[in-house]
């Protein structure tokens, strides 16, 4: 059987290690599809798990990466046949099931999703599956109601990959986006995503009240803890809050207050697990509800051998926008 490149993700006697091997075919774990890698990406989840620096990997050996798109070279799947251009995001892949940062997969058939017409295998991880996160946050706020006569929208962590993109989809569906990021020097960026205003996120750091002054509808959060307890106390009556990450930490500080007192919603967002109709409706919003310009404003490219080095500057805040793997 064909060796071929991967960073593999050992356990250590304390922690871990990654490193880029050569991997075994045959080692590869069961699912009814294999795919040639082409592209992949690099999330903040990536990062925590080429690092060591959360338990985000549950078996070893795993190769890392959660997203990958790519060309099926066999498969038992009636869905799918060779030469079929395709997408997987989640699904336990770089955590339970061996992942995206290697030359071919081998995954269940129902967890892909079809390559959208009218997109490359390049921009679909320029998306990744943070693209594909503040998709399925603008999807549920508008699922709750949320449209731009309801007001101003929030985005936090906003120079990060799920911030950088839910901003220039909700600026492109003609939202007023105020961009919340700790790095004010990235204003220029976040305004040419279209950001009407940028605000330092110290704003939203400090101890939340159980109310404060209602500043925004709805907002997308990828930070959690103490920034997402002041979101819903800003939030205007009946407004909501789509949650999606925790950079800042898994924690909640707040109180009933905005949920009983103004009707507040907090929207959960779950990209892992979430069911394939909704992936397919999120990936097809995603072809006309954000500009290839922008997505390339946000993208610059990395090989597999520097994934490592990236995943530590992702978890030190120094990375901005997205980053593709060029796997093959």
């Amino acid at each position: 059987m064909a060796t071929f490149k991967a960073i593999r993700i050992d356990k250590a006697e304390k922690g871990t290690t990654a490193a880029l091997v050569q991997f075994d075919e045959a080692d590869l774990m069961e699912g009814d599809v294999t795919v040639r890698v082409e592209w992949s990406t690099l999330n903040y989840k990536d990062g925590l798990a080429v690092t060591g620096k959360a338990p985000v990997v549950r078996r070893f050996p795993m190769i890392a990466g959660i997203d990958f798109a790519g060309t099926v070279e066999h498969s038992s799947h009636p869905r799918w046949k060779t030469g079929d251009r395709v997408i997987c995001n989640g699904w336990g892949l770089g955590e339970t099931h061996l992942g995206a940062y290697a030359e071919k997969a081998r995954v269940k058939g129902d967890w892909l999703v079809r390559l959208p017409d009218g997109i490359s295998a390049r921009d679909a991880m320029a998306i990744g599956t943070a693209g594909y996160t503040a998709m399925l946050a603008v999807l549920a706020l508008e699922h709750h109601g949320l449209s731009p006569s309801k007001g101003p929208v929030v985005v936090t962590g906003a120079a990060g990959g799920v911030g950088s993109v839910a901003t220039a989809i909700l600026s492109k569906l003609g939202y007023h986006v105020i961009a919340s990021t700790g790095r004010v020097s990235e204003a220029g960026y976040l305004r040419d995503l279209g950001a009407a205003e940028v605000i330092d996120r110290n704003e939203l750091s400090g101890p939340a009240k159980p109310l404060a002054k209602e500043r925004w509808a709805g907002g997308v959060d990828s930070v959690g803890s103490t920034t997402l307890a002041n979101l819903l106390s800003m939030t205007r009556y009946r407004g909501a809050i789509a949650a999606c990450g925790l950079a800042a930490g898994m924690d909640l500080p707040t109180s009933v207050a905005p949920f009983i007192l103004r009707g507040v919603c907090l929207l959960g967002i779950d990209s892992v697990m979430c069911p394939i109709e909704l992936r397919e409706i999120a990936w097809k919003r995603l072809v006309t509800d954000l500009e290839s310009g922008k997505l390339s404003e946000i993208t610059y490219e990395i090989s597999l051998d520097g994934v490592i080095e990236a995943g530590h500057k992702i978890l030190a805040g120094q990375v901005r926008g997205r980053i593709v793997v060029k796997i093959s």
